[in-house]
């Protein structure tokens, strides 16, 4: 009796509501400024998008980049200043540094090259943490929180050196968040556009290891035996060469046996760092280093290594990236804990007031590369084209067919409709009913991100639930529909009244399949990866249900007096 008692309240409510114009009015207006201000909380950066939001992890590596060209005792130096920082962290239990080369290959490594790195001026620190279920901090927060103490104490120890804090991506493994592609034949001038396009990324907002994938062109001394003069003097070009590579790298002088070992045991002979260094970068310090070696000639008299070894200053040479049969330099940067497009937006905005004093620009147009520029050189004509990449474009690419997804999804539903019904006006209330539950979706993504002490993104999960959703809001306008043609066809109902019942009869299964849809999807909702999908068909389907219950009764109203010759159909 008493859900009776409640059913009669509910339908006599429904139906005073939709016998008062005013009233339904309001609803219908309320219901399209609702959507609207949901709409532009996307648009003021009040819900901000991205992809994946970051992932906690067990661990994390961090990349040093000093300058081409730096020694590894330079290098060491970075690194040693990282692992002091590093040591005071409870929560990190072990770290290993490898110099001159990568870390073993993980999943980030895989993409960023850590295989290929083999120079002096690099290293590389991997970092295992406690277990994630056991630690307050997040990974993701550590590594931002950790980021500037480290830019701040260490990066200047080397001018120029790099340190970027690498996580295991939640998703596809990506160069950087951000990547732009300097493309163009004249090699020098696309070095000169990366330099500003990396000036330009780092005062933008929200960017974070900016980084230029590129070698430095830096001068250098080539050391050239003059086999004439060697001649002449009685030695050998073996000897001079032993001899150079002795004074500044190291060399294997012999070899050792051991029965424990298969293989010959190189002994390396190197000098010690006060002598085999220069006291200056000068050429008069080289010179005054090879006239301290002497080596002995087949008379028995000693010749000075500056005697037979001509000093040549160049420049150093560049490796050159190509990337489908065109040149390109990349730069790289990593958001710090917001979406990539905000990010991207502003900088690309900076860049086309930056460059058009210099270049005529062209915008791409709407395609798979819709932010890219094309740069044409006022005096000399050359071309460059600007290229993003990186995990913005994948979060685009994922959005574009996501949203291709959703738009095959409401045509269909709407063509199954207009074949099963024979109406387009009640197929069209059934859409936008259905469409109508994104409301909810970035209301339930606003009130998360109120509630939680790190951004809480729309991701690419919470698309895939809102398009769930599209089903379970659909089901629930048919079930009205259905029962009030029922009701209409069978029982001669009058239509306003027919509403109304079908609104109060089946609003307790209604909310039934909402409360499971609720608590099936609440473990969801705390997942890192799955949030906004548990979010999105929690918060979605909440407002499904008030959708389904109070806007659609009112359109189907509306619809049936605006048609009367749809009377007998409907």
């Amino acid at each position: 009796m008493e859900n009776n008692n409640k059913a009669g309240l509910f339908e006599r409510l429904i139906y005073f509501s939709l016998s008062h114009k005013i009233i339904k009015l309001f609803i219908i207006l309320s219901t399209a400024i609702a959507f609207f201000a949901t709409l532009a909380m996307l648009t003021n950066e009040t819900v901000l998008a991205r992809m994946l939001p970051g992932k906690s992890a067990n661990t994390y590596s961090i990349y040093i980049d000093t300058p081409t060209g730096s020694s590894m005792y330079q290098t060491k130096k970075v690194t040693s200043c990282v692992l002091d920082v590093l040591r005071k962290e409870n929560e990190i239990l072990h770290m290993e540094a490898f110099y001159g080369q990568g870390i073993p290959l993980d999943y980030a490594g895989l993409v960023k090259g850590a295989s290929m790195k083999q120079t002096e001026n690099v290293a590389e620190i991997s970092i295992n943490l406690t277990d994630k279920h056991n630690r307050v901090e997040p990974s993701f927060l550590m590594t931002q929180r950790l980021r500037p103490i480290l830019d701040k104490t260490c990066s200047n120890i080397i001018e120029g050196t790099s340190i970027k804090l690498i996580e295991q991506p939640s998703g596809p493994p990506t160069l950087a968040s951000i990547v732009l592609e300097v493309h163009g034949d004249n090699i020098e001038q696309s070095r000169k556009l990366s330099l500003e396009v990396s000036k330009i990324l780092a005062n933008t907002e929200g960017l974070v290891d900016i980084d230029i994938m590129a070698d430095e062109i830096y001068e250098k001394f080539n050391l050239i035996p003059d086999s004439e003069k060697i001649s002449r003097s009685g030695l050998s070009i073996k000897q001079v060469n032993n001899i150079l590579y002795l004074a500044f790298e190291g060399m294997v002088i012999a070899t050792k046996n051991s029965e424990h070992h298969s293989s010959q045991i190189p002994i390396f002979l190197v000098l010690s760092k006060e002598t085999s260094q220069l006291q200056s970068g000068s050429i008069d310090s080289l010179k005054s280093k090879l006239s301290s070696l002497n080596l002995m000639n087949m008379k028995g008299m000693m010749v000075p290594l500056s005697e037979v070894v001509d000093i040549k200053k160049v420049k150093s040479t560049p490796m050159i990236m190509h990337k489908n049969l065109s040149r390109m330099i990349s730069v790289i940067a990593e958001t710090d804990m917001v979406s990539q497009l905000y990010p991207l937006l502003d900088a690309r905005e900076a860049m086309i007031s930056h460059f058009a004093t210099q270049y005529d620009i062209k915008k791409a147009g709407f395609t798979t590369y819709m932010f890219d520029l094309y740069l044409t050189d006022k005096k000399t004509k050359e071309k460059f084209l600007l290229r993003w990449d990186g995990e913005m474009k994948v979060s685009l690419d994922t959005f574009r067919d996501l949203g291709a997804a959703f738009i095959s999804a409401l045509v269909l539903i709407f063509f199954l409709l207009v074949i099963y019904y024979k109406s387009f006006a009640l197929s069209g209330i059934i859409l936008i009913g259905s469409f109508l539950s994104l409301i909810g979706v970035i209301i339930g993504h606003w009130v998360m991100d109120m509630i939680t002490p790190q951004t809480f993104f729309l991701t690419a999960t919470s698309l895939i639930g809102f398009i769930a959703l599209m089903g379970i809001s659909s089901r629930n306008s048919l079930l009205l529909i259905d029962f009030a043609m029922g009701l209409i066809n069978h029982e001669g109902v009058e239509k306003t009244r027919a509403i109304a019942m079908a609104a109060a009869t089946r609003a307790k299964p209604i909310m039934l399949t909402a409360i499971a849809i609720i608590l099936g999807s609440a473990l969801l909702a705390g997942d890192p990866i799955f949030g906004g999908l548990g979010v999105a068909l929690i918060s979605g389907t909440v407002a499904a249900v008030f959708v389904s219950l109070i806007f659609v009764p009112v359109l189907m109203d509306n619809a049936s007096a605006m048609d009367k010759k749809d009377e007998e159909e409907f």
